[in-house]
């Protein structure tokens, strides 16, 4: 009967669920459908695993990804979206499947449910790869479960960054435009004085007019006030001419440094927000996170390096012989033959080391000795029957084959 009978009307029947967890963890369906229950309901556990493993790819995929290439303000677009389930089924599918190439590929060691050193020393490849594992999935998986308090924890040091670099521009700008207001100050102090000079000038010439300040009417005292009056007021009129453009260019360049750092203060605040990426998130977690980090931690790796362990555990069953006769059935097939041969150590223990023949590859081999065999020995009758033909004419005729030297 072929395995497409024992599939489909066989003795042993299952669930596609059980089927599909068996593909999961590596396993060959035809010989589950024939093994005990207990067989298939171990498969079907380290199957499971595999599975969540793949899910819980997929759900770190997805955070890491909104997390690190997510906008920081506003909706994602429908574009991210498709993006980040892309990108998220993708990733737990890579992990899904190297998990199950990894669980398929450990052997059960000694097919006892003890796991010796050397079991462990054959499997750390795998467990290193699985660590990997475990920890890029944990971390985004962190945030998920920490995001509480890692947004309140972000949110007040995102603040203490704005405050942090507004003090860095406000020191600086303090500075230039405190240079330009001093430069104001003084050329309006200049004017102040040149004013106050000129309404001294002129209070005095009314005051004579008036004749507050002596005899009243506009005589030689009154003409020479005036004349001051009038000079006080050229002098003042001469500065604001000289000092208009300056002090365009003084106003124009406080305005200038004033829009300057508000574009300063909106990039702080820019900056300091983008401190709220994947990394941020992750250092926060730790710092936070507690026994929580190190327990998800922990709960990840057991998810990750459980199967490896549980393959290593599990005793060999009907399943493992069926599928051992079935591989040595087609070695056999196939003209490869396993021998085991036992060596005696130097220190008087035994070593069993297994040999394999290839019986095609023997029987070319003997066939091209046998052909190189074959071809040398006619290759020698030949030579030797030409050397006696050749005999035979130098008894015959010596004088074709001798010239004397001309002296």
């Amino acid at each position: 009967m072929n395995q497409h009978d024992y599939l489909s009307n066989g003795p042993g029947q299952s669930h596609w669920v059980s089927r599909f967890l068996w593909w999961c963890a590596g396993a060959d369906q035809f010989f589950l459908l024939r093994s005990p229950k207990q067989d298939r309901v171990k498969y079907a556990g380290i199957g499971g695993i595999v599975l969540a493993t793949g899910i819980l790819a997929s759900i770190s995929g997805w955070v890491a990804f909104t997390t690190g290439f997510g906008p920081k303000s506003g909706e994602p677009s429908i574009v991210f979206h498709m993006g980040s389930i892309v990108f998220a089924i993708g990733w737990g599918l890579m992990i899904f499947n190297l998990d199950r190439f990894i669980v398929s590929s450990t052997s059960k060691g000694d097919g006892t449910d003890k796991v010796t050193w050397p079991e462990i020393g054959n499997a750390i490849p795998r467990l290193l790869i699985a660590t990997v594992f475990g920890f890029v999935m944990s971390a985004p998986l962190e945030i998920l479960v920490l995001k509480p308090e890692i947004d309140a924890k972000l949110m007040e040091t995102i603040k203490l960054d704005q405050e942090r670099l507004d003090a860095l521009t406000n020191d600086r700008f303090r500075k230039i435009i405190k240079q330009i207001d001093g430069d104001l100050e003084k050329i309006e102090n200049e004017r102040s004085k040149l004013v106050q000079n000129q309404l001294a000038a002129e209070k005095e010439y009314i005051d004579q007019m008036q004749g507050r300040a002596g005899n009243a009417g506009f005589g030689p005292r009154a003409k020479q006030l005036m004349l001051l009056k009038d000079e006080k007021i050229a002098i003042l009129n001469s500065f604001d001419a000289k000092t208009k453009n300056q002090l365009e260019v003084l106003k124009k360049r406080r305005e200038d440094q004033i829009l300057e750092q508000t574009k300063e203060f909106n990039q702080n605040k820019i900056t300091a927000e983008g401190n709220d990426g994947l990394l941020a998130r992750i250092n926060a977690s730790h710092e936070i996170g507690g026994w929580v980090t190190f327990f998800l931690i922990a709960c990840i790796f057991c998810i990750e390096m459980g199967p490896i362990f549980f393959k290593m555990m599990l005793n060999k069953g009907a399943y493992d012989y069926m599928v051992e006769n079935h591989a040595l059935e087609q070695n056999m097939k196939n003209g490869i033959i396993r021998e085991e041969h036992l060596y005696e150590r130097q220190n008087g223990t035994a070593l069993l080391m297994e040999k394999y023949r290839y019986l095609h590859v023997e029987a070319i081999q003997k066939e091209k000795e046998d052909a190189l065999e074959a071809q040398k020995e006619l290759t020698g009758k030949i030579v030797g029957s030409w050397k006696n033909a050749k005999l035979k004419e130098l008894g015959e005729n010596p004088k074709d084959f001798y010239k004397p030297l001309d002296l």
